[in-house]
């Protein structure tokens, strides 16, 4: 392994909030120096950063790899290197596999394949329940041994009141996040949000309050049994709301939020385009509205994609039937550049922050930061790159993404894994 000096980048310091001139060397898998004026050692790969930002390696605490089951959509290979070709280093499963993520051999199979894989380090989430039917409690403790780093039966929530409560208070001394798809079922069953465009293209509406409904409940049985409490992709006002009260009290409740909900309404639907089909739905404007105001208070802590492939025989039937789900962690730092840097919401260090940091305390990871004595898990990121989403090209075996052609302002450009060069344009 060669080491590596990357030189005239911007440093981005997540804690501090700022960008600093610097070069960084990699000896081996670890970070030895920070600072300007750095001169190349013989043999040493030498990376020229002017104009680059460079972080911490991102992470997305929220995609899909469809394996077990599902490898024609993706597996832990394709994703791992489509997460590398965005700029993770790391991403953490949702356990909708077939069979689900529910076994200690499960979460152990995971670990190999991705190990196996050589692409993005990949954490597994566990199912809440045997099978992810929301009635039997998995087996936690198998689980937290065989690595999980936190439970969620993500595409659909545990709608037992009694179920929940038993799952916090049994997770709660393992210290592991449990990570909840609000949606309430008995409100659910439409196909895009609940609201003027759903009557006016005649489909099925899923109202916010399908989602907020869910999310009240889940925070009334935090507070009284404890426990640490992540909504997942979070999509409605009221919902930001909730979260925003329950952190002020102090609980231990922290949130998410995608791309497509804060550069996306209800509207796009309106030639029933699939790519645009997702869940939570897309929503109205005054929803994307509050969610960015979220962001930009602090109620929301993460930046995740929810990355899910679907093949395109899948997609391409009529809008009520074809699943719910898209792609994008190969344009994901792009996407959010444009929601939240590029009109002023967040400085590009605070955004960094929301895609490393705090998707690494939620799972319980150590943070990673550009200064000496850290493993060198780093992006390189051209934060004036302007340049056109193309999803031909792209790493992942599924293209149900709704971005193809879009102009973006910013894209990663190399992704470094433990001291090693993983991917760069």
């Amino acid at each position: 392994m060669a080491d590596i000096l990357i030189q005239n980048g911007q440093v981005v310091d997540t804690v501090a909030g700022k960008l600093r001139k610097a070069d960084v060397r990699i000896r081996d898998k670890e970070i030895v120096e920070v600072k300007a004026g750095l001169a190349p050692a013989d043999g040493e790969q030498v990376i020229a950063a002017t104009g680059l930002l460079v972080s911490p390696g991102l992470v997305d605490i929220h995609v899909h790899l469809r394996e077990p089951g599902g490898e024609e959509k993706e597996t832990i290979l394709s994703g791992g290197q489509a997460a590398l070709a965005g700029g993770f280093t790391d991403v953490a499963c949702m356990p909708n596999t077939t069979p689900p993520l529910d076994t200690e051999t499960a979460i152990e199979s995971v670990y190999r394949q991705a190990l196996r894989a050589k692409a993005a380090r990949v954490w597994p989430v566990g199912a809440i329940t045997k099978g992810r039917a929301g009635a039997e409690l998995a087996e936690f403790a198998q689980m937290v041994r065989g690595g999980a780093v936190g439970f969620s039966d993500d595409g659909v929530g545990v709608a037992s009141s009694s179920v929940m409560a038993k799952a916090l208070r049994y997770l709660e001394p393992f210290g592991k996040v449990l990570i909840q798809h609000c949606e309430e079922p008995t409100l659910g069953g439409g196909c895009m949000h609940s609201g003027y465009h759903s009557t006016r293209l005649g489909l099925p509406g899923l109202p916010a309050l399908a989602e907020e409904i869910m999310i009240a409940r889940d925070i009334e049985l935090v507070r009284s049994i404890g426990g640490r409490y992540h909504v997942a992709h979070i999509s409605t006002k009221r919902g930001v709301e909730l979260v925003r009260q329950a952190r002020a009290e102090g609980l231990a409740v922290t949130t998410e939020v995608c791309p497509h909900h804060l550069l996306l309404t209800d509207e796009a639907i309106s030639d029933y385009d699939t790519n645009f089909k997702m869940s939570p739905p897309l929503r109205s404007q005054d929803h994307v509205a509050a969610l960015i105001a979220g962001v930009r208070d602090g109620t929301v802590d993460c930046l995740v994609t929810d990355h899910a492939p679907h093949r395109a025989e899948e997609k391409e039937i009529e809008f009520v039937a074809a699943p719910m789900g898209i792609i994008g962690l190969e344009c994901a730092v792009g996407l959010f550049a444009k929601a939240l840097v590029e009109p002023g919401h967040l400085s590009w260090p605070k955004m960094l922050r929301m895609m490393t940091d705090a998707p690494r305390d939620v799972i319980g990871r150590p943070r990673v930061a550009v200064a000496p004595g850290n493993s060198a898990d780093l992006t390189l990121i051209d934060p004036e790159a302007d340049y056109t989403v193309d999803i031909t090209g792209w790493k992942s075996k599924s293209r149900n993404c709704p971005y193809h052609g879009w102009k973006l302002p910013a894209r990663a450009v190399a992704t470094i894994l433990e001291g090693k060069v993983k991917w760069e344009l």
